[in-house]
């Protein structure tokens, strides 16, 4: 290998993690950059995946060879170390001939000449102990993608920001209220995500912005989705709909190990929680109504986080913030005594569920009306006020 040294930071570059949908679009979006602009037709993709010690050796001395053959007329050229697997806790990753000659090559790899070279690897979860890892990280750049998590304080903005960048891409832009129904539906699942993202651009056609009328007309909901569309109708005092969501729920159920009616009952406390909680914000003068998605953001960004409750479970922050803002107009539809009441009719149907023998459906059935009140909806509701 050339033995000059030239600090190679914009030329090496490894992207990583446990999200592998998330970790193969990156790459291949930066390979398709690279050699865009770089020119020329001696790019080179090496498959590192390997079942065992000698696959990964192979694939080591492919990309040796790859870095040793320069590219012809002067032109740039881009290696792509594809799906590596052994840098991690692997069984091919355990070898010791394998850690040795990625020692080697992490040394080569410091002293190579990048002028018209460029390095991409891409490999699930690896370990950062390793002295190849810390080589990539001192003379380059790490990308970690370990996918997001409804428990992460910030898997929204992150899925809004993938979004966005994954929309560009395609050459649309889309509304800040399209995008955030769009997370709401899809949650933290990347893949699908950018299945959805696909569908939008080309329902689209030739418009250049995604509107959240675009997003409601062809996007799905997934489960978690769906359970908020439980919590809306309740939310929304709409009776009729309500009942009919639950019978989607319930029916669902059937099919669904993961669903029961004791967890749609935590759904719908959540959802009672966070009304209460929006009540308090309100009156505290933290939040305002309005009907604009980007302004409420703001007013969530200047609420004093010091005066919220650690747990996650009263802390109106830790919620999906479009989910929060179509809570705030329904805040409106109970008062607080209302809201106290509902979920004390919560509570006591939690017991009979666990208690008593009767049909969990009729249990749920008779909580929810005795809350909504039969018959009452928005505007019965209204009327009521009036």
């Amino acid at each position: 290998m050339p033995a000059s040294a030239v600090k190679p930071a914009p030329s090496v570059l490894l992207v990583c993690g446990e999200d592998e949908f998330a970790v193969k679009q990156r790459a291949r979006q930066v390979y398709q950059q690279w050699t865009e602009s770089l020119g020329g037709m001696d790019h080179e993709i090496i498959e590192a995946m390997s079942a065992n010690s000698g696959e990964a050796l192979k694939a080591i001395a492919r990309l040796r060879e790859a870095l040793q053959t320069l590219p012809f007329f002067g032109s740039g050229k881009a290696v792509w170390l594809r799906d590596c697997n052994f840098l991690g806790d692997e069984r091919a990753a355990q070898s010791q001939a394998v850690t040795e000659t990625l020692t080697e090559l992490a040394q080569e790899l410091k002293s190579f000449a990048w002028q018209n070279v460029r390095l991409l690897v891409s490999a699930g979860k690896v370990d950062k102990r390793k002295v190849f890892y810390k080589t990539l990280d001192r003379i380059g750049s790490v990308e970690s993608l370990d996918g997001w998590s409804v428990n992460d304080r910030d898997w929204v903005s992150q899925a809004e920001n993938w979004g966005v960048r994954a929309i560009q891409t395609r050459g649309k832009t889309i509304a800040d209220d399209a995008l955030a129904e769009l997370i709401a539906r899809i949650g933290s699942h990347a893949r699908q995500l950018d299945s959805e993202i696909e569908k939008l651009c080309l329902y689209v056609g030739e418009r250049d912005q995604i509107n959240a009328t675009d997003v409601e007309a062809i996007c799905t909901r997934n489960k978690t989705a769906r359970a908020f569309a439980l919590g809306d109708a309740l939310g929304d005092r709409n009776l009729p709909g309500l009942l009919a969501r639950l019978d989607e729920e319930l029916w669902e159920m059937q099919f669904d190990r993961d669903k029961s009616e004791i967890g749609l009952l935590y759904g719908l406390i959540g959802k009672m929680r966070a009304l209460l909680l929006l009540k308090e914000m309100i009156r505290e003068g933290w939040v305002k109504p309005t009907q604009n998605y980007q302004s409420f953001k703001q007013q969530l960004e200047r609420v004093p986080a010091a005066q919220l409750p650690a747990d996650r479970r009263y802390n109106p922050l830790a919620l999906n913030p479009y989910v929060l803002f179509k809570a705030l107009s329904q805040t409106q539809n109970y008062t607080e005594a209302e809201l106290v009441s509902a979920m004390d009719s919560l509570l006591r149907c939690n017991q009979r569920l666990v208690s008593s023998g009767l049909d969990d459906t009729l249990v749920l059935q008779q909580t929810l009306v005795q809350i909504i009140g039969p018959g009452r909806g928005r505007s019965a509701v209204a009327a009521a006020r009036r």
